[in-house]
């Protein structure tokens, strides 16, 4: 389960933007024993959050910063940041070694035996800064290194003339110099590692995250650190994704084995309680799949789901996505559900995940002020983004950093109307 999560310089994003799923430690959460998971490492988890702005705002650009960061563990391709995944405020000189260009990502997280990981990686336009991955049993103990690498020196030359150098085209030669500090990790693999740096050169920088190769060299906590990040971690920018996710045979198996179960059917039915069975056609699932529903007075009819209403179809996909959080523990982040979940379908949903015992969590961002409800959600689920209107820079913050906000008489939705919440648009 996700912890927490921050990042630093990523598009919109200037300023760290912190992001927490721990329930609160007062006795706020006695009133909604279902929204958070008690591990056994003494930590509390919130199952689900919603983060509401306005358009425009940054909200599309938190979800992304997911996609990025798990890419990060996927592609293990030379790690620097990019020019236009930079905040622009920081990327005003054409040469990027005159600009801001350090990005940090930091996240925490429980992995199997209730193991807590914290990751912490920093880099620039050049090659990575700042790696390291710690790790404790229990909320109470202190986190105890399992690798710390950081970049002592670096002398770095442009091929171009500064003056009329392309950025897109820059070349940077020159030699790096670590410092490598590890923890009870096998002798020979800190020897590997420290080896692969003793000659500086930055073009041999070109193996990935350091987390990578001590995973690839049989670290056993790096490679759980990185399963986790990569089988766990899900950001959802559309359902339209999930035709792509099908074309490929190694998903395909998966999510029709996930559309032919009664669970599925279950969640699928919160869309329409007149649906009664549905028959998945496994060579388009997504246009040909036929759905049956019983009218009052006993009469089945079917449609497909091609055919059916865009409502429908939107939450066929999307039906998925709850299936993975109950039954496979996932983190899904999703991007805009206002399309699909209605306030009334949302109540549903958010129900269902809170009555489910699983530790997989569900984030969405929204348009929609209906989910600004102290009924259902603690003031620690509940997140805005707002963008200055000066600087263009998205803020991400939590209701719970207004006090004055009370669960037996204040009006979410009317306070954020107002804009005494932030995240609505200013002329």
């Amino acid at each position: 389960m996700l912890l927490s999560y921050k990042f630093k310089n990523f598009l919109s994003f200037k300023d760290d933007a912190e992001f927490t799923m721990l329930a609160p430690s007062n006795k706020v959460k006695n009133r909604f024993p279902d929204n958070y998971v008690k591990l056994n490492s003494g930590y509390d988890v919130l199952k689900n959050a919603v983060i509401v702005g306005e358009n425009a705002g940054g909200k599309s650009n938190f979800v992304m910063s997911f996609y990025y960061f798990r890419d990060l563990f996927i592609t293990n391709a030379f790690v620097h940041s990019y020019k236009n995944l930079i905040n622009a405020n920081n990327n005003i000189e054409k040469c990027p070694l005159e600009n801001e260009t350090n990005q940090m990502f930091e996240i925490e997280m429980s992995g199997e035996n209730d193991i807590i990981f914290h990751y912490y990686v920093e880099f620039d336009c050049v090659c990575i800064v700042k790696e390291y991955l710690e790790y404790k049993n229990k909320k109470e103990s202190k986190y105890k290194n399992i690798f710390c690498i950081e970049r002592m020196s670096s002398k770095l030359e442009c091929d171009h003339n500064a003056n009329n150098c392309d950025i897109e085209e820059c070349k940077r030669t020159g030699k790096i110099a670590y410092s490598i500090n590890t923890n009870d990790i096998d002798p020979s693999i800190e020897k590997i590692v420290s080896q692969s740096n003793t000659d500086g050169s930055l073009s041999n920088n070109l193996y990935g995250l350091f987390v990578s190769k001590f995973a690839l060299l049989g670290e056993e906590r790096a490679l759980e650190f990185i399963n986790l990040i990569q089988t766990a971690i899900c950001p959802v920018l559309s359902s339209r994704d999930f035709k792509t996710d099908f074309e490929d045979p190694k998903n395909k198996d998966e999510y029709l084995r996930i559309l032919n179960t009664e669970e599925y059917l279950e969640i699928f039915r919160l869309v329409d309680y007149s649906i009664k069975r549905i028959e998945i056609d496994e060579s388009n699932p997504f246009r040909d799949t036929m759905i049956y529903r019983k009218s009052k007075t006993g009469k089945e009819f079917g449609r497909k789901i091609g055919m059916d209403s865009s409502g429908v179809y939107e939450f066929f996909l999307w039906a998925i996505h709850i299936y993975e959080v109950v039954y496979l523990n996932k983190i899904i982040i999703a991007d805009e559900m206002d399309k699909v979940l209605n306030p009334v379908l949302s109540d549903r949903v958010m129900a269902f995940l809170n009555a489910k015992n699983h530790a997989g969590q569900f984030i969405f961002t929204s348009h929609n002020v209906l989910h600004l409800d102290l009924k259902n959600y603690m003031k620690e689920q509940i997140f805005f983004v707002t963008k200055d209107s000066e600087t263009l820079e998205s803020e991400l913050y939590s209701l719970a950093n207004f006090p004055e906000v009370r669960y037996e008489t204040t009006k979410v939705y009317e306070f954020y109307m107002k804009g005494i919440l932030g995240g609505t648009a200013i002329e």
